[in-house]
């Protein structure tokens, strides 16, 4: 039969999860139930994306997985692993004859991961046409935001020392702290009155950037936090200083900044995710695809 499409894997998966334990089900696990529910042969199980990265089915399973965790369906206890949510509970006891992207459309939560409004109820019983180009554009932005979102996951979960030799691996790679050498001295040596360290603001050290880093899990940076750290700067005299968190910051917070004589660039942890997938930090490639166009210019004649 043909490899089920995402959508037709959605409530099997769910059902799945009903006989779990604390611990969830492993997704490798989940994919070889489906497999053989489906009754797919091992060709089917093996056959690759267009691109040969992957293979098609695992893919479709893992994505399925993803929608149905942005939804609230499901969670994830740890890595490669998910379990039911009581939302999950709440959607199977309907005993909905499917369960699709119409369906978790409903909440919010999936809304937002796919960066709709509520849809309309002419959106709702009609998929909108795009151009293959539009297309692509459309799931690669879902891609890298359910990146993003899992990226930050992973960054709470690391220790603090971690988090510190991170912030440096970004910034050097956006070009500033130098060598490693010194930007590693940076972090966690000062501990100056709101300060956490200071980097080269380019590899000729012209300017130094005065640093504040929280890894924070429960409670966003508010203005008393931003009011601290630009009294340190105000005392080493700094007229530079990033204040990045893996948390948020609050309204106050963002407010607050036009008030102080330092200028204070902020980087919440969504931002330091894009970051690191703008610049290659704890991510490596998967696929490469290539969208090529006419070349007019090869078909001009000469007379």
């Amino acid at each position: 039969m043909p490899i089920p499409d995402y959508e037709t894997l959605m409530l099997p998966l769910l059902e799945i999860a009903t006989a779990t334990n604390s611990e969830g089900v492993k997704l490798s696990d989940a994919a070889n139930q489906l497999a053989v529910r489906f009754k797919l042969t091992d060709k089917e199980r093996t056959e690759l994306l267009p691109s040969g990265g992957t293979f098609k089915f695992s893919s479709r399973v893992s994505w399925a997985r993803t929608y149905l965790q942005k939804a609230g369906l499901l969670e994830a206890p740890k890595r490669g692993y998910f379990r039911l949510t009581p939302r999950g509970i709440t959607v199977l006891k309907t005993t909905p004859a499917k369960i699709d992207n119409k369906l978790l459309s409903q909440f919010e939560e999936f809304r937002a991961f796919q960066g709709k409004k509520k849809p309309t109820k002419a959106e709702s019983d009609a998929e909108p046409q795009e151009t293959p180009i539009e297309s692509i554009a459309s799931f690669y932005e879902q891609f890298r935001k359910a990146l993003t979102t899992e990226l930050l996951d992973r960054v709470k979960k690391c220790s603090p020392q971690f988090f510190e030799r991170l912030v440096i691996h970004v910034l050097l790679k956006m070009g500033y702290g130098g060598s490693l050498k010194d930007a590693g001295a940076a972090l966690g040596k000062t501990g100056d009155g709101g300060i956490d360290g200071v980097i080269r603001e380019d590899k000729l050290g012209l300017d130094n950037i005065y640093i504040q880093a929280k890894r924070w899990t429960d409670k966003p940076v508010g203005s008393p936090d931003l009011d601290q750290f630009s009294g340190a700067l105000s005392k080493k005299k700094a007229t530079k200083g990033i204040f990045i968190t893996t948390s948020t910051f609050t309204k106050d917070a963002r407010a607050s900044l036009k008030d102080y004589s330092s200028r204070i660039v902020l980087i919440d942890g969504y931002q330091l995710s894009k970051y690191m997938i703008d610049y290659g930090v704890g991510v490596s490639v998967m696929d490469v695809f290539e969208l090529k166009k006419i070349d007019s210019d090869f078909f001009e004649e000469e007379l």
